[in-house]
């Protein structure tokens, strides 16, 4: 597990800060934890902290009326969540643990003060802002122009690593957490992982997922 320390150094926004200045800021932190599948900010809500994760995962999601989960992105030790909290506006996403989490929580005035006493720390929160706009920009165009096969293929060659010069995904996200990604129903990724399989795309060795070849952009 990381230290309030270690995370806030190994955030982009915080990387280039001295020691002492790292220090001083882990201090005003607030170090908490949290049990899986709390969700920790609502959608919605006031807008008042920046989360730094210590250790765990997270998922961050958006919901309809009628309760169907959208995930914008999964996030794990080193990031940060909830840096729109400058302007106080309500919440854009929820945020929900995937397994038992540390964070260091840092208030809005604190790090109003901070970003002000450290510009370089301001010019990397817009990059930070900059690249979070990009990834939002990819994943609506995935749901504008890919099918729900297309958007599957496209997570499964997201979330592969190359071992032993194989593609493999080793945490192997369950159908319902891979339906939350794409925008689609749990029936629908088990059909389509049974395709890839039967296609010889896809594979299962060892419980990991292996990537086989890849797979074609339309089904």
């Amino acid at each position: 597990m990381l230290s309030i320390i270690d995370s806030l150094q190994a955030v982009p926004l915080f990387s280039r800060l001295a020691e002492r200045e790292i220090a001083a800021l882990a201090a005003a932190a607030i170090a908490r934890t949290f049990p899986k599948n709390t969700i920790v900010v609502t959608e919605g809500e006031r807008s008042d902290s920046l989360y730094v994760i210590l250790s765990g995962r997270v998922k961050v999601y958006v919901s309809d009326e009628d309760g169907k989960d959208l995930v914008l992105n999964v996030e794990g030790p080193g990031e940060c969540f909830g840096e729109l909290a400058l302007d106080e506006a309500p919440r854009s996403a929820s945020v929900m643990t995937l397994e038992p989490c540390k964070m260091a929580v840092i208030p809005n005035d604190v790090l109003r003060t901070f970003l002000a006493q450290y510009p370089d720390a301001a010019f990397q929160l817009i990059r930070l802002l900059i690249g979070r706009t990009r990834h939002m920009t990819d994943s609506l165009k995935n749901l504008a122009m890919l099918d729900v096969y297309g958007r599957v293929a496209k997570l499964l060659l997201q979330l592969a690593r190359e071992v032993d010069g194989k593609l493999v995904v080793e945490e192997r996200p369950t159908q319902q957490a891979m339906a939350e990604r794409v925008g689609a129903s749990r029936e629908m990724i088990s059909r389509i992982l049974k395709d890839l399989t039967a296609g010889g795309y896809i594979g299962n060795e060892g419980g990991k997922l292996v990537i086989h070849r890849r797979p074609p952009r339309g089904w």
